[in-house]
């Protein structure tokens, strides 16, 4: 075995291998994502069987090997049972599994990413937050870490900060009034070009703070959903079963 190490993490996926291991994705702090083994995990008196579940959250011991590593003791923190629970919880939350898989990456820093992910899942659970808004804050975010998003700060002909008042896809950015553009792009109300401005500027902690009417979530929605078209043009399939509960 190679080097040991502990990594704090939160498992994103989980494969059975052959008769009783499992292979796994966790999204580290330390190492980003990374691909990992876990001998005898299917067993049923093993001590790992919980922890190699989708969304736990904890630390993990493990051997570096050359392509991947073995985890052999985990301390899970978190376990995320309510969102496992609830079919439309659970819904979100693969989907947001799903995305931090994709856009995370091996050997880096991923501490954004899991602080991310890991208060996303903890806003699920908040009553008062519509599932939608959060999907639409993570959703920004994530482009956001990932280096491609939308401006939403300045007229993207002119430079003013004022009267901004059109998202348009053509030039990934807003427009102001004075401003023409080929195409009318999305008309914004003054909320939502301030929660898109709130969502890229705001520290995670911050994050999940706000709620907006059904007119300014649409309009949210409307112009995220553009700008992930934009960054990817990946099927994710647990929108799929998102959508097939009419969500």
């Amino acid at each position: 075995m190679g080097q040991q190490l502990t990594v704090t993490g939160m498992v994103l996926t989980s494969m059975p291998v052959g008769e009783y291991d499992r292979r796994i994705t966790i999204l580290t702090r330390e190492r980003g994502r990374i691909t990992a083994f876990v001998r005898g995990a299917r067993r049923p008196k093993s001590s790992m069987v919980a922890a190699t579940n989708p969304f736990c959250f904890g630390e993990f011991e493990a051997y570096e090997g050359r392509n991947s590593y073995t985890v052999v003791r985990a301390s899970i923190q978190n376990y995320f049972q309510e969102i496992s629970a609830d079919l439309v919880k659970t819904g979100y939350g693969c989907y947001f599994l799903e995305l931090a898989s994709f856009f995370s990456m091996e050997n880096s820093d991923g501490s954004d990413q899991l602080k991310l992910l890991y208060q996303t899942l903890r806003a699920l659970n908040v009553k008062s937050l519509n599932p939608r808004l959060v999907r639409c804050i993570y959703e920004l975010k994530t482009l956001v870490y990932y280096g491609s998003y939308p401006n939403f700060f300045s007229c993207m002909k002119c430079g003013t900060k004022e009267h901004l008042q059109r998202f348009v896809p053509e030039v990934r950015g807003v427009l102001c009034s004075d401003c023409p553009s080929g195409t009318t792009g999305i008309f914004l109300e003054d909320s939502a070009l301030y929660a898109l401005q709130y969502i890229v500027a705001s520290p995670v902690e911050k994050l999940y703070t706000f709620m907006v009417t059904e007119e300014i979530l649409k309009m949210l929605e409307q112009v995220i959903r553009i700008a992930m078209r934009q960054c990817t043009d990946r099927e994710f399939k647990s929108l799929e079963f998102l959508q097939g509960l009419g969500i």
